[in-house]
């Protein structure tokens, strides 16, 4: 097998995603265009999307990863603007846009159409979360963004295997497709509920072994999804329902684990984000080496239509679905905010596809049942590209400039660190209350120093947050907080080469040096994170 290419891909998707971080243009509009580019250098291989490894191999880690970093309790809170949209939307997206293509398309089945509504209905809230995070969107908008994100792979998955059961002449009835979506649904939730516990009782049991947990935790994805699709199930909600519970449950795992974790999932998901992105552009030559009797303007004149008919239709379901149950239901207009009608716009206008509708769309087969092929096959590959590259492109670029001119509430940055600060107070003052208690205790003995030295680390991370409230230094345009915790970097830099100078005079050897610096590490990192909060 040349390992080559797929090196060129990482290499160069982590690259421009690095680069994309210096520009305000999103990463995965700026890896989009650069596998545009990249598909016609020369020398540059062709990328083939193969649906067998993007689904079971792609899928289920960064459904994991964005799952993890979910919250139940706002994603219960959500339920209902969620479902509506992983849901109801996609199989909404589904029935418009598949007859809309039959009516547009000649000589395209209704089956055939009703496939590639399903290709192109469930939107890929990557790259809208990540906008909705930078410019600081209302809370409850991210989480409805990403919500549907994680489940309307599953909704979308599933219907597109009855569409296909449908085209293919597997005798399909719509009896068989709701069934076949019930189990699908329901024996994914089911799995995911079966396996989230004893996973989680393992991890926890693993606390002598982070490396041990860390492998553990590499695998969890992999072996949620393919215990679903074993029994037909749906691999996506089996992933979710078990990321969802372990990063619910996080709390409970060693802290060793959980900053290894942190790092490692972190980095998996940049990379594969990446890689899939700079993926989605790089596809350009195989799809139209595919049209065959199609000429590019008619192509493109199907696309123009198929992308306009999939931002309106997620218009006609956004708003009714924002405003009819509050109109219906006295109980929900009381326990919900009052939306205006700038949220639905932006919820309506963050329906960018991805690559999930590129793998789905490789994955139809050439040849239908009795041996002939498939209907248009070469022009549905076409379409979902244009359509996932134009809701990239288009939508994309022109999210952040619609958020700021409809000028959203943003997030009150200063009551987030108000709550930040009680609720540390809170805790710190059970943290004294308990140090008092063990201190009365004879095994607990402790000199004096060091006795005080606990309180003044507790005194410490409770008035941190509380100073970041506080009056900024004049000078620097820093809080108390931050300037104390650069002068104890830089401090912690002057030990760091002391380190390595006594390591080069022979004074210590290699692994005390190491030992030494991993605890400056440490010091570092805690630092770091509590001043980016």
């Amino acid at each position: 097998m040349d390992v080559m290419p797929l090196l060129l891909l990482v290499a160069g998707s982590a690259g421009v995603a690095g680069l994309a971080r210096r520009t305000p243009v999103p990463a995965p509009l700026l890896l989009v265009a650069a596998g545009l580019g990249a598909a016609y250098i020369p020398g540059i291989p062709d990328y083939t999307l193969d649906p067998h490894i993007v689904l079971p191999l792609l899928l289920p880690p960064l459904l994991h990863t964005a799952a993890l970093d979910s919250s139940y309790l706002d994603l219960r809170a959500n339920l209902r603007p969620v479902a509506l949209l992983s849901f109801g939307y996609v199989l909404f997206a589904t029935l418009v846009v598949g007859y809309v293509a039959y009516l547009v398309i000649p000589d395209l089945p209704l089956t055939a159409a009703l496939v590639l509504g399903a290709v192109v209905a469930p939107p890929d809230a990557v790259a809208a979360t990540a906008i909705a995070r930078r410019l600081g969107l209302p809370h409850r908008i991210t989480t409805i963004l990403q919500g549907e994100s994680l489940v309307n792979d599953a909704t979308a998955i599933t219907a597109y295997k009855v569409a296909l059961a449908a085209a293919l002449g597997a005798g399909a009835t719509w009896g068989d497709g709701i069934r076949q979506f019930a189990v699908a649904s329901l024996g994914g939730i089911g799995i995911g509920v079966v396996l989230m516990v004893p996973l989680h009782w393992l991890r926890c049991r693993l606390r002598e072994s982070a490396l041990l947990e860390n492998t553990l935790s590499l695998l969890i994805p992999f072996t949620a999804y393919a215990a679903a699709e074993q029994v037909g199930a749906s691999g996506v909600l089996a992933v979710v329902v078990v990321g969802l519970y372990l990063g619910h449950r996080s709390w409970q795992v060693d802290f060793g684990t959980r900053l290894q974790e942190g790092a490692v999932w972190k980095m998996v998901s940049f990379v594969l984000e990446s890689a899939v992105f700079a993926l989605i552009g790089l596809q350009l030559p195989v799809v139209l080496r595919g049209l065959g009797e199609f000429s590019t303007a008619q192509a493109l004149g199907y696309a123009a239509v198929l992308f306009a008919v999939v931002v309106l239709a997620r218009f006609v379901w956004v708003f009714p679905a924002t405003y009819l149950p509050r109109f219906l239901s006295a109980r929900i207009r009381a326990r919900e905010p009052d939306t205006n009608w700038t949220a639905p716009v932006v919820v309506g206008w963050a329906g960018m596809r991805g690559v999930v509708s590129l793998a789905i769309a490789f994955s139809i087969p050439p040849v239908v049942h009795g041996g002939g092929s498939f209907p248009s096959r070469n022009l549905v590959l076409f379409l979902t590209f244009t359509t996932v590259i134009g809701t990239l492109v288009i939508q994309g670029l022109t999210l952040p400039p619609l958020i700021r001119a409809l000028k959203l509430p943003g997030r009150d940055a200063q009551a987030e660190t108000l709550a930040e600060a009680q609720a540390q107070s809170e805790a710190s003052r059970a943290a004294e209350a308990r140090l008092d208690e063990l201190l009365q205790d004879e095994r607990n003995a402790l000199p004096g120093p060091l006795s005080d030295r606990l309180r003044t680390v507790m005194e410490r991370r409770r008035d941190s947050v509380w100073e970041r409230l506080g009056a900024v230094n004049a000078v620097t345009g820093e809080s108390a907080d931050e300037t104390y915790r650069r002068l104890a970097r830089e401090m912690i830099d002057v030990e760091r080469r002391v380190f390595v100078e006594l390591r080069d005079a022979r004074r210590i050897d290699d692994e005390m040096m190491r030992t030494l610096l991993r605890r400056l590490d440490l010091e570092e990192a805690a630092a770091y994170r509590e001043s980016a909060t």
